[in-house]
């Protein structure tokens, strides 16, 4: 069975966009090569990335770019080749290359995938599918890099959620540039793994 595993940046005051819904506060300074280390394997995987609409709008309008290519071209190349799922009831059509729509059934097709065969699912972004796969269980992890920065106003990785989400933190790393890298793991799925 597929991992379902949700990356994110948030800020300080624990936000992953700003009040203007951008990612732009994230990119964090390449002057610590423990960190490109770090971000180049990160980009190492194979497994489809999920979006939802927000998230894949401002996607499109980096990755697969000549701007893209020319200052992160390791990255760019995984994120155009690798296949990617977005989940959106208003996009008409996608036009990222290994893209697939998908309009409705969100936890049913994410169930779906988790059952076939091949590497993880991650989620980049994507708040509302976010809250939507923690509430049904669907998450296997959260990774979360916690950048030097407080944003004062934004949206939360978990806006939307209606119930408590109980976690469990199994592994931290601190980088030389102030990012704080962090995994969870849903509570309940740490006590039936014990039981």
């Amino acid at each position: 069975m597929r991992k379902l595993i949700v990356f994110n940046h948030v800020s300080l005051d624990g936000y992953f966009t700003d009040a203007n819904s951008s990612l732009n506060w994230a990119k964090t300074r390449k002057d610590d090569a423990e960190w490109n280390a770090f971000v180049a394997q990160n980009a190492s995987g194979n497994g489809p990335l999920l979006f939802g609409r927000k998230t894949y709008e401002l996607m499109t309008q980096y990755w697969p770019t000549p701007m893209a290519k020319q200052h992160d071209a390791a990255i760019a190349d995984r994120m155009n080749a690798l296949p990617k799922v977005v989940f959106s009831r208003s996009l008409r059509n996608v036009s990222w290359n290994n893209t697939r729509l998908v309009k409705d059934g969100l936890a049913e097709e994410v169930r779906r995938m988790k059952q076939e065969h091949g590497d993880g699912l991650t989620i980049l972004g994507s708040g509302t599918l976010v809250a939507q796969l923690a509430e049904a269980g669907l998450i296997d992890e959260y990774h979360v890099v916690i950048n030097p920065v407080a944003l004062g106003k934004g949206r939360t990785m978990f806006d939307g959620i209606t119930e408590t989400l109980a976690l469990k933190p199994t592994k931290s790393r601190t980088f030389g540039n102030g990012c704080v890298y962090l995994v969870y793991e849903p509570l309940a799925k740490v006590q039936s793994q014990a039981a």
